[in-house]
């Protein structure tokens, strides 16, 4: 019971303006949840729309790894401290693949659409990262010839999934980007060590499936 609350303290801590504490939730992603984590490239400073990457064309403006690049992404404690104790607000993110989740995203508003539906099957899913353009479901991690197996086998894949496997990357909350800040949709459970995480062919069924009998329009985004 110690180590929960501890958790969600560390999740949950908040600065003195009242937002929360990335030092915090990254010791909780890397030390007791062993997710590899870094530091992102922030948001340009003269204009948040922009990246902090020498890429004026970002598409994910500081919402991605750059300097130390997506390979430095650890567990250990000390380096995580150093790296948020000398850029407090850089964004938190995730190495995904590994020993870490992988994600399923897709726009926000399909998202939104498919989850509900989701709901009322009563379908268990996982941890929710939901950006203002974009929403991730986590899942256990996978290869990519398992990846390629499961959308061979589809009719059907809406263009607008992506996914986040191995030698990817994902913000997590309480991450602030140049597109706005990374919150939960779902919040991990307490209760257990690391958060479940769901199958990556169960959230592609069930995804693909909410979309095409529901009719929503996933954009490309």
């Amino acid at each position: 019971m110690r180590e929960i609350l501890g958790r969600r303290r560390r999740l949950l801590s908040r600065r003195n303006d009242g937002r929360p504490e990335l030092i915090s939730a990254a010791l909780t992603f890397a030390t007791e949840w062993q997710w590899p984590v870094l530091p992102g490239v922030a948001p340009d400073p003269q204009g948040r729309a922009r990246c902090g990457c020498p890429d004026p064309e970002c598409t994910v403006p500081g919402a991605h790894p750059f300097d130390p690049g997506l390979l430095a992404a650890t567990t250990d404690a000390r380096m995580v401290r150093w790296w948020w104790t000398n850029r407090p607000s850089a964004p938190i993110v995730l190495a995904t693949g590994g020993r870490a989740p992988c994600a399923v995203s897709l726009p926000a508003p399909a998202a939104s659409h498919a989850l509900a539906l989701l709901d009322r099957r009563g379908m268990r899913l996982g941890p929710v990262v939901a950006s203002p353009t974009r929403w991730a479901l986590l899942v256990k991690p996978y290869s990519m010839e398992q990846l390629g197996e499961l959308l061979y086998a589809k009719d059907f894949v809406p263009g607008s999934l992506r996914f986040h496997g191995e030698g990817g990357y994902l913000a997590l909350p309480p991450s602030e980007t140049g597109q706005g800040g990374v919150r939960w949709e779902r919040a991990p459970l307490p209760g257990s060590a690391v958060p479940w995480v769901p199958d990556v062919e169960a959230v592609v069924d069930a995804v693909v499936d909410a979309l095409t009998r529901t009719g929503v329009s996933a954009p490309e985004l």
